[in-house]
């Protein structure tokens, strides 16, 4: 009997032999994902479902990773607001389980639970606490540049993303607990590459981040890391070796750190991508033929045990989504 999508991903997950490698790419959904708030415009989470139905129902992918347009925004009072010193967040606390940001959320994701994850897994995408007060601040014309907090007062930053994680990781168990879905899929990035040091990013950013990814293990642990590459960010991928996460996405591309050596890299976990995702990669502009060429090109180097074919992140939204069927044929035919 054929392996169900669920079964194949679960494998691809596990490190198991598969019938097929596993495909999967996304995008956004909707035109301003960081600066909206679906939690007081309820149209916009209406629109955002829309969004994703439409995506699945017309290439069926292997599994899903829940777009979170309209959830970007943190409305924790200390951290929504323009702040230029990281003392003036010294009074945050817990947004909680009861908020409309909580509720909201786990809600958003058993609707699309609901409708497809009897047959799709599902990742439901958060950005982790760093990430999350950049973009906070990015929005409201605050301190953006989070390497400020961290050379004013590193302490007082480890306490914001530590209270910005309770919230976080409780949300992340929620998701898989009550939401439906099967894992987060955790959006990070080192900040800076050439001004933060390892020794500080352990210290005061990485608990923060390590700390959703328990969250979510508590419901379930079949989560995914993201190493964001978006926009030219570098990273030092090897900060996150012992992360507790079951695969990892980053931009092999960019990085220049391929499926195979990134398999090395993280131990032998799975891992996802292999294929740009800009407007003038091959999964954009190639043709039927280039596109399999690469996917068989991808597959040969990096073997097909532990593999998840996508991209580096996300994908333009006018992309003809055929050519992700394209991929996925052609990974078929290798054994």
């Amino acid at each position: 009997m054929a392996q169900t999508k669920r079964e194949l991903v679960e494998a691809a997950l596990h490190n198991q032999p598969v019938e097929r490698v596993p495909v999967g790419f996304w995008f956004h959904f909707l035109d301003d994902q960081r600066n909206i708030d679906a939690v007081s415009d309820p149209s916009l989470e209406e629109k955002n479902l829309a969004g994703h139905k439409h995506f699945i129902e017309a290439w069926h992918p292997d599994f899903v990773k829940i777009m979170t347009d309209g959830f970007f925004q943190y409305p924790n009072p200390a951290v929504n607001r323009s702040i230029r010193s990281i003392k003036e967040a010294a009074d945050i606390r817990p947004l909680g389980e009861e908020s409309a940001w909580f509720t909201r959320q786990v809600a958003f994701a058993k609707k699309l639970a609901s409708a497809y994850g009897k047959d799709i897994k599902l990742f439901y995408n958060l950005f982790a606490p760093a990430r999350t007060l950049n973009f906070n601040q990015a929005r409201v014309g605050g301190q953006e540049d989070l390497t400020v907090f961290l050379r004013e007062d590193p302490a007082a930053l480890k306490k914001v993303l530590d209270v910005i994680a309770k919230d976080y990781a409780a949300l992340a168990e929620a998701l898989i607990r009550d939401g439906g879905v099967d894992g987060i899929y955790l959006s990070v990035n080192n900040i800076n590459k050439d001004t933060v040091s390892e020794s500080d990013y352990r210290s005061y950013i990485a608990p923060s981040e390590i700390a959703v990814l328990e969250g979510a293990n508590r419901a379930n642990p079949e989560n995914i890391l993201h190493i964001c590459g978006y926009e030219g960010v570098l990273n030092h991928l090897e900060w996150y070796k012992e992360y507790p996460f079951l695969a990892v996405n980053w931009a092999a591309h960019l990085e220049g750190v391929s499926l195979a050596e990134g398999k090395k890299l993280f131990g032998g976990r799975a891992v996802i991508g292999g294929f740009g995702q800009t407007d003038k990669d091959v999964i954009y502009v190639g043709s039927k033929a280039e596109i399999e060429q690469e996917t068989e090109r991808l597959l040969r180097e990096s073997g097909t045990v532990g593999v998840i074919l996508g991209a580096d992140c996300t994908v333009p939204r006018d992309i003809d989504v055929q050519r992700f069927n394209w991929v996925r044929d052609s990974a078929a035919s290798i054994k």
